[in-house]
């Protein structure tokens, strides 16, 4: 009998995308639709960009070279070091956005059955790829009392058996914009090097921190062979279609491992590495970065701000990202209010789309109460969305209070 795979049964789907045919269907009735739900930036792409796209010389749009085209990867090159980090070009791979190098380094460090600590709560695709990968998560329990930073590394440490391969993580991070101390990576390095871990840090968002700075898993020269970055620059570039990525990592046979991988899945986008060597090229590209960020930084304060005149929210500000992770005590199914907004409810012909807090979470019943809130629209409309939001959350509490009381 056909069947599909276990593994794949196995998959929720991401909880950023699975309510969007109430989405859509909602537009259909004609009410209109916040997305706060999926971190994809109304920011226009930088123009140098989309430039080094369009004035590509290019006849025949052949293969690139599996690792990424050479001017790219000296183009990244560049870029770290301007943030005072130290690559060569023998330790950078080009990949197809961030996902396809975190799961690039799954599969090169994890064999089936080991297994990768993860702060929670974290980015879904984590589980998915680990799933895929034939590996088990084991989450870092943090809490938002705590601003979701790390618990302390004796903590951690207990977490760690023999089939612990690898620490796995965002910084800022993807759901709950925390940015971790140095101090606490640090820490993590020393617990990898004590026990033999890779440690894998997904970057993306380096540039988008408002509190401090971001320290990066490669500013720690004795964990040369254990460190792995990941990056992408949808986030910081605004091009998140644009799907180019990056590994790094001094250790050659990772890097060698991972030359493999990619040769079997082919090629990098050409055009988008082109537009980045473009966007690195153009003198003002740092000021175009800071412009971002400086947007960014104004929406976290506008959406802070707006989300505490809600009667019982629980949240943190964030020190980077563009997420706010958010907890409502009086209802116990964010998926369920989740859908709810998008079905039931509209006000003034608007409605909210957000991320339901427990598919980020590995712990099940954690995350019921909790969603998780993108600031990627422009401050006027994240004031009215989460006034929208409001009214739906008093509107689903009342209305779950009448069928309890009937």
């Amino acid at each position: 009998m056909l069947s599909i795979s276990d593994r794949v049964k196995s998959l929720k789907g991401s909880p950023i995308r699975r309510l969007t045919p109430f989405a859509t269907a909602a537009k259909k009735r004609g009410i209109h639709v916040y997305h706060l739900n999926i971190g994809q930036p109304d920011i226009p792409t930088p123009a140098s960009f989309m430039e080094g796209v369009r004035n590509a010389k290019i006849d025949v749009l052949s293969y690139s070279p599996a690792m990424g085209i050479a001017e790219t990867i000296d183009a990244m090159v560049g870029y770290y070091a301007e943030l005072g980090i130290s690559l060569t070009r023998d330790d950078v791979i080009v990949t197809i956005g961030g996902s396809e190098a975190f799961c690039f380094a799954l599969q090169a460090t994890c064999n089936p059955g080991d297994e990768v600590l993860i702060p929670e709560p974290f980015y879904p695709n984590y589980m998915g790829h680990s799933i895929m990968n034939g590996n088990r998560v084991v989450p870092i329990r943090t809490r938002i009392e705590d601003g979701f930073h790390l618990p302390p590394m004796n903590e951690i440490e207990r977490l760690i058996t023999p089939k612990t391969k690898a620490i796995l993580f965002s910084n800022p991070s993807n759901p709950t914009g925390v940015g971790y101390t140095h101090a606490e990576i640090e820490g993590l390095v020393k617990l990898a090097l004590k026990h033999g871990l890779y440690v894998i840090s997904d970057e993306p968002y380096r540039e988008l921190m408002y509190e401090g700075e971001a320290t990066s898993i490669m500013s720690f020269p004795e964990a040369s062979q254990h460190a792995i970055l990941v990056d992408s620059i949808s986030k910081r570039l605004s091009a998140c279609g644009a799907r180019i990525g990056c590994l790094a990592t001094r250790n050659k046979d990772v890097h060698a491992a991972v030359n493999k991988l990619c040769q079997i899945r082919l090629s990098p986008p050409t055009f988008e590495q082109l537009g980045l060597v473009a966007f690195l090229k153009d003198k003002n590209h740092k000021r175009d970065i800071a412009g971002i960020v400086r947007k960014f930084h104004a929406r976290r304060d506008t959406l802070f701000d707006a989300l505490q005149t809600i009667p019982g929210v629980v949240c943190r500000k964030p020190e980077g990202a563009f997420y706010i992770f958010v907890q409502f005590p009086q209802i116990d199914d964010s998926e369920a209010f989740a859908k709810y907004l998008l079905t039931d409810f509209e006000t003034g012909g608007e409605t909210v789309m957000v991320a339901p807090g427990a598919d980020f979470y590995a712990t099940p019943g954690r995350g019921t109460n909790e969603v998780r809130v993108a600031y990627v629209l422009e401050e006027p409309k994240l004031v009215r969305a989460v006034e929208v939001l409001k009214a739906g959350l008093a509107t689903y509490v009342e209305e779950k209070a009448g069928v309890a009381a009937r």
